[in-house]
């Protein structure tokens, strides 16, 4: 009995705090409840980014209307020091027109659109299609001169088309999780390989100098749906145009039973050089606490997407739900004992680009070190919809105890459970880079992966407001809970 007392005598501090109930405000809660339910501007916020702003590609006029527009309602619900952030990324692009169709041996309007970053062509551009789907650099380099002004078939006939969504783990019928993830590398940002170009990059060179008149490539996407992601290829940028799967799989066909085919294609869009920088949003809740006021809790999402549809999933409706939750906190008198900051990012779909430069600005290095140990936590939300089923906790097992606590109350809203495992490929990686703890939600997933993803599919038609709305309130509570904590979000130790 003795020896008993004696161990707890000499544990820790913090290693007791983690061992205590964990508690919150139930009234704030309540009011953060209340508002977010019967007062809400997340659907009209949505729509603005969605419907009326459109395609937010990182670096187009589009995205920079976006970002004027959240900045300028920051400053109006008062938060503190509503700015943008600038960072070096490159030229932006928008697209002006757009024709794809067969016409001969029959007419039909093909399915389509432009790769983000696609050169113009030289007006129509009228032809046969060139198959070198398969082939060889030095095989295609051997055809350079039938190459000039030509369409090219640039890949083989898709058949490994995207079929099933990713398992959703709080699910009750989900199969058991794999182990964490290991996210620290992220999504890569932009370079080559080692040890010279690749075979693509030297049949991408190849097409570019023999003056390609428009390259073809097949979408992964069934029934009509184009995935369309690609990034700025530079001095190698040719007329670049993503087909149905389908539509591409026939002319492939065609030219194999020896039928005579011809397509028209026309791309006409512009590049933006005067201004190379793209932004992120940033706007703070001061907090309280003369001990504590200097530490921080953050959350973000964001903005950019890409352009062949309106982004309201990726991410209009997390950048809204980033926004509501500080507008929820300052409408309800919030008094948080830590400041609580709010981001929305730039050219995450390139790379998570923005999240990097600000780490890397505010955070990396020595010279950073105490305001990296004074960010208590990072929520981010990105992949999927809905309502927030739960958080992948990353493999911190003491956060999610933490978690568990605080979302209990959110059952009758949609929560489930919050899981172990990781997630990767979004902005909550640059942190975890850090070593602070960055956590996103378990969203929906049903049609995520097949339809909806960085597609022409991601529009508002798949959104509720309810779900945008529970999203909003559980955000506006945990950075409000983890803001109000003694102690900081548990740090995993590696």
């Amino acid at each position: 009995m003795l020896r008993r007392l004696f161990v707890l005598a000499v544990l820790p501090a913090a290693l007791a705090a983690q061992a205590a109930p964990e508690s919150f405000d139930h009234a704030m809660i309540a009011k953060i409840r209340e508002e977010g339910l019967n007062h809400s501007h997340a659907w009209p916020m949505l729509d603005t980014f969605a419907t009326v702003i459109g395609p937010r590609l990182a670096g187009s006029p589009a995205f920079m209307r976006a970002a004027n527009w959240s900045r300028d309602h920051l400053v109006a619900w008062g938060l503190h020091e509503p700015h943008l952030e600038a960072w070096p990324f490159g030229r932006g692009w928008q697209l002006d027109k757009f024709t794809l169709e067969m016409t001969e041996p029959r007419y039909m309007p093909m399915i389509g659109y432009p790769d983000a970053w696609s050169e113009s062509t030289h007006g129509d551009v009228v032809g046969t299609p060139i198959f070198i789907g398969g082939l060889s650099a030095d095989s295609v380099e051997k055809m350079r001169d039938r190459l000039k002004g030509a369409i090219v078939l640039s890949q083989p006939l898709m058949t490994t088309f995207i079929r099933e969504d990713r398992v959703n783990p709080t699910d009750p019928n989900a199969p058991a999780a794999p182990p964490p993830a290991a996210n620290a590398a992220g999504r890569g940002g932009r370079g080559g390989g080692r040890g010279g170009p690749t075979e693509a990059q030297r049949i991408a060179k190849t097409l570019h100098d023999a003056g390609v008149g428009a390259v073809l490539k097949p979408s992964r996407g069934e029934h009509g749906t184009i995935f369309v992601q690609t990034r700025d290829a530079g001095a190698n940028a040719v007329p670049s145009v993503v087909v149905a799967g389908e539509h591409y799989n026939n002319l492939i066909r065609l030219l194999q039973n020896g039928v005579p085919v011809k397509v028209r294609v026309n791309v006409q869009g512009q590049y933006f050089t005067r201004d190379t920088n793209s932004y992120n949003v940033i706007a703070e809740l001061p907090g309280t606490d003369p001990k504590l006021r200097d530490e921080v809790v953050m959350i973000g999402a964001h903005l950019d997407s890409w352009h062949a549809a309106m982004g309201a999933m990726d991410n209009a409706d997390g950048a809204a739900t980033v926004l509501e939750a500080m507008r929820i906190l300052k409408a309800v008198g919030a008094q948080p004992r830590r400041t609580i900051r709010v981001a929305l990012w730039g050219g995450e779909e390139e790379g998570l680009f923005g999240s990097k430069a600000w780490v890397a600005q505010h955070l990396a290095g020595d010279a950073n070190k105490a305001a990296r140990d004074k960010l208590s936590v990072y929520l981010n939300i990105d992949p999927g919809y809905g309502p927030v089923y739960g958080f992948f906790m990353e493999g911190n097992e003491a956060a999610k105890a933490i978690f568990d606590a605080w979302l209990e109350p959110f059952k009758d809203l949609g929560f489930r459970k919050n899981v172990i495992a990781g997630i990767g490929s979004t902005d909550h990686l640059s942190f975890i880079a850090q070593g602070v703890p960055g956590f996103n939600p378990v969203q929906e997933y049903a049609n995520y992966d097949v339809r909806i993803h960085h597609t022409n599919m991601d529009t508002m038609e798949r959104m509720r407001p309810d779900d945008l709305k529970q999203a909003a309130i559980i955000f506006a509570a945990l950075a409000y809970d983890a803001a109000m904590r003694d102690a900081p979000i548990p740090r995993v130790v590696k």
